[in-house]
């Protein structure tokens, strides 16, 4: 049974990597923590013989960046062509609603919701379209961002493991 539990480990840790890689495009998965807690139970189970403290850190680090972008992109977005706080509201309940009725959801969920948003803020239709597309294209770029961060996670991690 003991030797059983690095490989059950190490399934468990790619599993939550991909489901983190997944996660970076799906508002409904944590993806950069999912990465990280997949990076940090490799490490573990190595007993931090490749990977210590100071590449967790930075691994760590990179996951707030992670977060603080995920918050921010459809914000900026949104803000950059005056929209409104229901807007941005609506951005984040379409993106949280489109997660039920897939891909399509997904891609039209935030600006569906953004659009309904400054609608309700008494705002003009073509106005409501403006920040219907800038919410989309700021979440399409925030995801864009998060993934390429995952990505150097996983690069950092492996000139870690290797040098």
């Amino acid at each position: 049974m003991e030797s059983l539990w690095p490989i059950l480990g190490w399934t468990l840790a790619l599993v939550l990597i991909v489901a983190g890689l997944v996660g970076t495009l799906l508002p409904i998965l944590p993806g950069a923590p999912l990465v990280f807690f997949g990076l940090w139970l490799i490490a573990l189970i190595d007993g931090y013989r490749h990977v210590g403290w100071l590449t967790l850190t930075l691994l760590g680090l990179i996951v707030v960046l992670t977060v603080v972008i995920d918050f921010a992109a459809s914000a900026l977005g949104a803000r950059k062509v005056g929209a409104s706080r229901q807007a941005v509201s609506g951005a984040l309940l379409g993106s949280i609603v489109g997660v039920f009725f897939g891909l399509p959801g997904l891609l039209l969920g935030p600006f569906v919701g953004a659009v309904i948003g400054e609608l309700v803020a008494q705002s003009r239709v073509e106005h409501a379209a403006r920040v219907g597309i800038a919410t989309w294209l700021g979440l399409l770029a925030g995801s864009i961002a998060k993934l390429a961060l995952c990505l150097t996670m996983l690069l950092v991690f492996g000139f870690a493991w290797w040098l």
